[in-house]
This record gives structure tokens, sequence and C-alpha cells, in this order.
């Protein structure tokens, strides 16, 4: 008998992954879904993107292989960027790194930094990626609490109380996904100082900061932060562009050499294409931001109306692309996500997916159309009221 590796006992198959199966199948048999779980952007990338990309099928280099580094020019706009944008400046010669996306850059940081036994400081409630790859990688996953009295930011001194001997990573995500909540400058260099104490990698995934946030924020920017720290970012949310996967690792030159190590032998280089649309996208004014939060502004007053409806409470200071909401004190999450799933035929994210201090929570996206939102709203207001 052909056996699978023992590495897949320790994880399950994504949430969303298996969840997005039983919400089609409810499509395929006539239910109206109103998909508000994933952060998935609706909208187009700007328009000189696609102009870009469909420009370069006629450059003689544009069906080769492509540079396992990305393109000059590529690297060049990610640093401007980052210079522009957070005051953070880079060599785009040896400090950054373009991804096929960052979900990518999770797993070749963790390939290039972790030894089975390692172990990883992971949020909680966080991303579900950061535990399954260190789970995958064999390494120990050690979830430290962010709760909603201390502003969903790590206690750094409950944690240093403990055995930090074996960390050798730690994933911070400032915005904050799911909360929404965001690091101040204290914050971020308490985070630093911590790193350097104890001698642990921090990386900030930082893919939401241009998203209702009038404040972005590069971990990088800050004193020391390179000695200890690396950031990944990403195009998705920014500009529209999560199915063309595109994301960037940044930091010191001896990090990004040793993700390179991994990642120039799991693939071949990013389309050529997509680089030069990245390009574009990356040199768009701040009306870009404008326009797109202008937006996403109007879609959270209605999610946070419908909020409302379901008996939910919300922080209104809270950013990126989710509303993060606490349930009436009666619900647990999964319970009631299936309640509004099969009463309302609207499907929304429980916090549990994101872990234990999930619970009690739920996940609202902000990629649906205005009309979606507003059906959402009807759709629960109409059955309140004939009840």
């Amino acid at each position: 008998m052909i056996t699978f590796a023992d590495r897949l006992n320790t994880v399950e198959e994504y949430y969303f992954s298996r969840k997005l199966r039983e919400v089609a199948l409810l499509k395929s048999q006539g239910k109206p879904i109103i998909n508000l779980g994933i952060g998935s952007p609706d909208m187009e990338p700007p328009a000189r993107v696609i102009s870009a990309i469909n420009d370069s099928m006629k450059d003689a280099v544009a069906h080769k292989y492509q540079s396992y580094q990305g393109l000059p020019e590529l690297r060049e706009a990610m640093t401007e960027f980052y210079m522009q944008h957070y005051g953070v400046g880079l060599s785009p010669l040896t400090e950054v790194l373009p991804l096929m996306g960052s979900k990518e850059g999770i797993m070749h940081i963790s390939m290039a930094f972790l030894n089975p036994g390692d172990e990883v400081l992971i949020p909680n409630p966080g991303y579900p990626t950061y535990s399954s790859v260190t789970k995958l990688v064999g390494a120990v996953p050690v979830f430290y609490d962010l709760v909603a009295d201390n502003d969903w930011c790590p206690d750094l001194v409950a944690l240093e109380k403990s055995d930090l001997s074996k960390v050798k990573i730690m994933w911070v995500s400032y915005p904050h996904m799911p909360t929404g909540a965001t690091a101040s400058n204290k914050v971020f260099e308490n985070i630093i100082a911590f790193a350097k104490r104890h001698n642990i990698l921090v990386i900030n995934d930082n893919p939401y900061s241009f998203v209702l946030n009038d404040y972005p924020r590069s971990i990088l920017k800050y004193k020391d932060a390179k000695e200890v720290c690396l950031e990944l970012n990403s195009l998705s949310k920014t500009f529209n562009m999560a199915g063309w996967r595109v994301g960037m690792v940044l930091g010191k030159q001896e990090y990004i050499n040793a993700i390179l190590k991994v990642k120039s032998n799991m693939d071949s280089g990013m389309f050529y294409g997509i680089q030069i649309g990245a390009i574009e996208a990356l040199k768009c004014s701040k009306m870009w931001f404008t326009s797109l939060n202008s937006v996403y502004e109007e879609r959270r007053q209605k999610v946070w109306e419908l909020a409302r409806a379901l008996n939910c409470t919300y922080d209104i200071n809270a950013t990126g692309l989710f509303v993060w909401a606490k349930l009436p004190q009666a619900f647990k999450s999964v319970e009631f996500i299936d309640k509004v799933l099969k009463e309302h035929s609207i499907f929304i994210a429980p916090g549990t997916i994101f872990g234990s201090n999930g619970e009690g929570y739920i996940r609202f996206s902000l990629c649906a159309p205005l009309e979606d939102l507003q059906d959402a709203i009807s759709r629960v207001t109409r059955v309140a009221i004939e009840q």
C-alpha cells in the first residue's frame, strides 16, 4: 500500500477550501448565496495595469523563463513604493524578493529558517497558514494571545515569562487580520526590542495597510528592525490583483539570500506579463487609494448595518478589508454562521478558524457589491420582522 507523508497528519485542508465546496453545492441547488466570507477583491485592477500586461505580450521575452529574483524594474518599483509610502529605504539589488503571492513567502521563510523542533510564535487569532506551514516543516506552533482588551496586540511582558529558548520565528500581522487592529509606533518598537533580546526573527505580514487605513506603516521603518525583522507584502488587496499572485518579502540581504535558496528550487520565475503589470500598479498615485477606499467605506457602512441587524457589535476604528464583529453572548461562532447560511443564504467566516480567541466573533468581507450587501440586510431584517 502506498502511504502518505506523516506531515499530512499535522494539518487539515484549508477551511475555505472545504467550506466553499459546501457553498458551491448550495448554489448549484438554487440557493441565492451571498458570499461575505472571503477577502477576494471583486473590483478590477487599475486600467493601466491591464493595458501593461496586454502590451507586454508583444515583447520578445514575454514567454520565456524569467529571473528567479524578478525583473530588475520590478524590484526597483517595489523599493520605490516602500520609500514613497512607508519612508523605508531598501536596495532593489539585495533587500527585496518578488514572490508569487505572500502566502508562498510564508512557506519559503519557514523552510529557510526553521529546523524540526524549533518553535514559532503565532498570533491567536491570526492567519491559519502560519500554523499549518509551521507544522508542515516540522516546527512547533506556540500560540500567543491577542485579545480585545489589549487592542489585539501581543502582551510581551507575559510572553517573556515563558520559555523562549527554542523560539526561532514570531509572526505578526499589522494591520491585523482578522480583527483590523493597527499597531502603534510603540507596539512596533517593543516587538523589535523583544526580538533582539531573544534572538527571534519577526515577520510582519502586511497586505492590508492601504485599505481603510490613514496611516500605513512598515515594521522596517523602525530603529534596528532590519537586524531582526522581515516584512511580507502583497498587491492582492492593494491593487485588486489577488488572482495575479504578486507579493514580496523585504529585509536584510542575508535573510533575502536564504529565502532565495529555497524559492529558486521551487519555481522558475514569475510570468513576465504579470511582472510588467505589477510595475505599473506600484506606480499608481495616491488617488488610486482614495478611489478604492471610497468604495470600501460605503460597503463598510452597509456591513456595519448588517452586523447590527444580526445583533453583533464591532469596532469603528478597525481598518482593512473585513469587519470583525462580536456575537451575542449566547452564540458560538460556527453555530452562528451555519444558522445565518441556512436561514438567510449568507456565508460569513466564523472567528474560530483564526484561533481559539476567535470564539464569539465572526468576520465579514467587504468584497461584495453594495446591492448584495443591501440584499443581505433585507433578508435578515425581513425575517426579524416576520418573527
